[in-house]
């Protein structure tokens, strides 16, 4: 089994996930007291947030490369970022160190048309919506991707760092999600890729009338595979 890295901390709720869904896919792969060989560096998200909404993304980018470099040193032998938005800076990492990195893009696009849904509604934070650079790789896979409107990204990106980073889940928000999700579904989206990897704590697939595309749960799959060898 191959050791896999993971960069984590933005936020710790959703790393958390990773671990859980990581060491339960090992197990039902190899057997009920198997686990995954992992590290993971957990970094302070408040630096890392500062950064983003200051448009400061190299600072933000140093942080993550020394974490990549802390992971292979330690003998990781690919590195999980554990977080949709901070792939802006992906090419920056994947630069300072020798061992894959496996980007979360690839596997939900894999997803996306395994179910032939060639068209996909994109949740996730307003870097993440409004930039090119998770659009883009999806795109480049044969993909049309569809973004909410500007006021329903705006109440998306606030539910994400006001709640779902600090391990608050309201029916409230998740009913905001389904109206926005309806409206994605309105304009021809498919499936949903749940950009953002607290999404998943708040909206299951019982929520959405289409498929959805937890790029948590995706991305640690992604991850099992290569630590497996598949």
């Amino acid at each position: 089994m191959r050791t896999i890295g993971l960069i984590g901390g933005m936020s710790w709720e959703s790393s958390a996930e990773y671990y859980r869904l990581i060491n339960q896919q090992v197990r039902d792969r190899l057997g009920p007291l198997r686990s995954a060989q992992l590290l993971m560096h957990s970094v302070d998200f408040g630096p890392v947030e500062q950064a983003q909404h200051a448009g400061r993304w190299d600072d933000a980018a140093a942080i993550l490369v020394d974490a990549a470099r802390r992971l292979e040193a330690g003998g990781a032998e690919c590195v999980v970022l554990c977080t949709n938005t901070m792939h802006k800076v992906a090419e920056q990492i994947q630069a300072a160190i020798s061992i894959p990195f496996l980007h979360i893009a690839e596997p939900a696009a894999q997803a996306a048309l395994a179910i032939n849904a060639h068209t996909v509604g994109l949740l996730g934070t307003a870097f993440t919506m409004e930039q090119d650079f998770l659009k883009q790789r999806l795109i480049a896979q044969g993909l049309t991707v569809l973004v909410p409107e500007e006021a329903e990204r705006k109440d998306v990106h606030r539910i994400i760092y006001d709640e779902l980073c600090v391990g608050v889940i309201s029916d409230q928000s998740r009913q905001i999600y389904q109206r926005v999700i309806e409206s994605l579904t309105a304009r021809g989206a498919q499936a949903i890729i749940l950009g953002c990897t607290e999404i998943g704590l708040l909206i299951k697939p019982e929520h959405s009338a289409v498929p959805l595309l937890d790029t948590t749960e995706l991305h640690a799959q992604s991850a099992v595979a290569f630590a497996l060898g598949d």
